[in-house]
């Protein structure tokens, strides 16, 4: 049968059946691929330098933070991402008295 004939039999669309045989003939599995996985933080190797500068500069921003790591080499990421990381390292930003 033909991927044309079994979409129209499974009542599929014809773009799927044909994605599927293929997927057959590269792998011999109707299985799905993965989805997903791992992916490294962007500021992983500046742990260290996050630590540092909330620990001696306290009461430092998260706009401060990723100018501080622009600065040492960090790639230019969003605040969140700072922030993000922040909380992978178990650290704050938050002011402390």
């Amino acid at each position: 049968m033909s991927a044309r004939q079994a979409a129209a039999h499974f009542q599929v669309s014809v773009s799927a059946a044909i994605k599927l045989m293929q997927r057959v003939r590269q792998t011999g599995s109707t299985l799905p691929a993965k989805i997903g996985g791992y992916r490294r933080p962007l500021l992983s190797g500046y742990e260290e330098a996050l630590r540092e500068l909330t620990e001696t500069r306290k009461g430092i921003t998260l706009a401060e933070l990723r100018g501080e790591l622009i600065k040492r080499g960090a790639p230019a990421v969003s605040i969140a991402t700072v922030w993000s990381m922040l909380g992978r390292i178990g650290q704050s930003h938050k002011k402390r008295r």
